[in-house]
């Protein structure tokens, strides 16, 4: 069954450009879209902060997000490390890591979002074993890779 609220012809060509999923199959795709939801936040929205429990993947359907590294000393400013607008993506790790958010997201227009969240993610996994198995290699794969530039 599809959620008649997400548009699978925008989502598959973004779940493409997501690392954690470009190696997965149209119907592996289509399988995750039907875990995704939509939801709208308001301008000046905090999305999550940092220090933040990962718990979901958010994908741009409209509008702009900031993503903002939190002053370590009082004085400091709120420095921007990322705008993403529609069609971009953030917290994909928070799917397969348990990680708190390394920044703050907040909406700067309004915005609609589809979010999959890590338990819906997990039960997915736990049904599909060919899946689990891509995204472990992908996951093994990345943090490899992210040990290496460290």
């Amino acid at each position: 069954m599809t959620n008649p609220n997400v548009d699978v012809s925008m989502l598959l060509p973004i779940l493409k450009k997501i690392p954690l999923f470009a190696d997965l199959n149209e119907q592996q795709h289509k399988d995750i879209i039907q875990h995704i939801v939509l939801m709208y936040y308001p301008a000046n929205y905090t999305i999550f902060k940092e220090g933040d429990a990962g718990d979901a993947l958010y994908i741009l359907k409209t509008g702009q997000v900031n993503v903002i590294k939190e002053p370590k000393e009082a004085g400091d400013l709120p420095q921007n490390i990322a705008e993403i607008n529609t069609g971009g993506f953030f917290g994909e790790m928070a799917l397969v890591s348990d990680v708190p958010r390394n920044a703050t997201v907040k909406a700067t227009i309004d915005s609609e979002v589809f979010i999959l969240n890590k338990d819906d993610f997990s039960k997915l996994l736990a049904e599909n074993t060919v899946l689990a198995q891509q995204i472990s290699a992908t996951v093994v794969s990345r943090l490899n890779q992210n040990n290496k530039n460290q």
